[in-house]
């Protein structure tokens, strides 16, 4: 795709020009709660970095030499990131035929979404074509896999075989654990391989190409996470959940999803209450703040999984989301913040109970709570905490 001729060296970008499709960005403060207030702008411009600096990993995303980079993770923690899985992100060519090689691991599960679309720079949203859970295929005796990915199985290929639909553009990989960095990580692999391996150095057309989507990307990939919180804020939910289905929209096929904002005082708390499913393969509750970021999870009990939960006598699983300690297992940590978002998700389940909500009085919350409820102290929280941030740290993110 090189051009090296005078003319179109010439007619490529300079720097004031990808600068000036950056500045676009900024037109997205119309979309904050408050595009006058001097504090939340700095959450907004940190936003935009963000989108920018995350983007330049989609951005030299080949099709033709895969590679699973990073997409959200506990730095780049946009877009409502789930801090149970680790994700992956790569451009395919559905027309091709690609190998997924390597080793399960040992966590909750390890599924691919394979998407006519995606969130990355090269790429425009798109429907899912559907997924595949490496618990479908044979595994070896130490959880080895080796999958032809393409859109019809190879004539005389006797191994294992995924359709891959011609349409297909981009593969998402969820790594989903309950038990942070005790679990051995998976080993993932992708390989194009009905072409050639060769040198193919990028030409200055195509760079360019990249750096204007690149310079774009803060401009859609914000935007979208901004426009998703006012349409929330527009909808009025605040202290409810409603039920929404994020299939092709950076979410799985088939999950339930509940979401809405909260919106609490100093002196208030939320609490939640749901049934669990009656089957249920994973599941968590999480919060993130007004831009939609996730609040960090490597320093704060921001999150909950099926696995961290403390259920309680009944089989109900209760939460409390306040600003101060109410010294209680299921504390939902906003970091200080009186509003945000949250987000409950139930995988491959038999249903999807929709969770309730209630503000009360801050001083109330053992009151409102089963008596049976156990006690957390200062230095238990201290103790847990640290606990969870050194596992955060034990899981390969990037």
């Amino acid at each position: 795709m090189a051009h090296n001729s005078d003319t179109d060296l010439t007619e490529l970008p300079g720097w004031a020009d990808y600068l000036a499709k950056l500045r676009q960005s900024e037109d997205l403060r119309e979309l904050l709660e408050d595009p006058d207030d001097r504090a939340q702008l700095q959450d907004f411009y940190e936003l935009l970095v963000k989108s920018f600096t995350a983007g330049f990993f989609s951005a030299v995303s080949d099709p033709d030499y895969p590679d699973f980079v990073p997409s959200v993770n506990t730095v780049h923690n946009t877009v409502g990131v789930n801090p149970d899985f680790i994700y992956g992100y790569t451009r395919v060519n559905g027309e091709g035929t690609y190998r997924l090689s390597g080793k399960r691991g040992d966590g909750l599960f390890v599924m691919f979404d394979f998407i006519a679309g995606g969130m990355g720079v090269m790429d425009e949203l798109g429907p899912s074509m559907g997924t595949l859970d490496l618990d479908d295929l044979e595994l070896g005796p130490d959880g080895e896999f080796d999958v032809l990915l393409s859109p019809e199985r190879p004539s005389g290929y006797n191994g294992q075989w995924r359709q891959l639909r011609p349409e297909t553009r981009t593969i998402n990989v969820r790594q989903a654990s309950y038990d942070w960095g005790a679990s051995r990580e998976p080993r993932i692999a992708i390989e194009r391989v009905d072409i050639p391996l060769e040198h193919r150095p990028a030409g200055p057309v195509d760079t360019a190409r990249r750096l204007e989507r690149l310079m774009e990307y803060p401009l859609r990939y914000a935007g979208f996470a901004l426009k998703h919180m006012k349409n929330q804020r527009d909808r009025g939910l605040y202290n409810q959940l409603e039920y929404d289905d994020w299939a092709g929209r950076g979410g799985v096929a088939g999950q339930y999803y509940y979401q809405g904002l909260f919106d609490l005082g100093e002196d208030e708390a939320l609490i939640l209450e749901t049934d669990l499913p009656e089957t249920v393969r994973y599941w968590n509750i999480q919060l993130t703040d007004r831009l939609w970021n996730s609040v960090s999870w490597l320093n704060h009990q921001s999150s909950l999984n099926g696995g961290q939960a403390v259920l309680d006598g009944d089989g109900r699983f209760r939460a409390v989301i306040s600003i101060r300690d109410p010294g209680v297992p299921n504390w939902l940590d906003p970091a200080g913040r009186g509003r945000g978002f949250l987000m409950l998700r139930w995988n491959e389940a038999s249903s999807g109970p929709p969770p309730a909500l209630r503000v009360v009085p801050f001083d109330r919350v053992r009151q409102e709570l089963p008596a049976d409820t156990p006690s957390v102290s200062f230095e238990d929280r201290q103790e847990q905490l640290r606990a969870r941030r050194r596992s955060v740290q034990f899981r390969r993110r990037w």
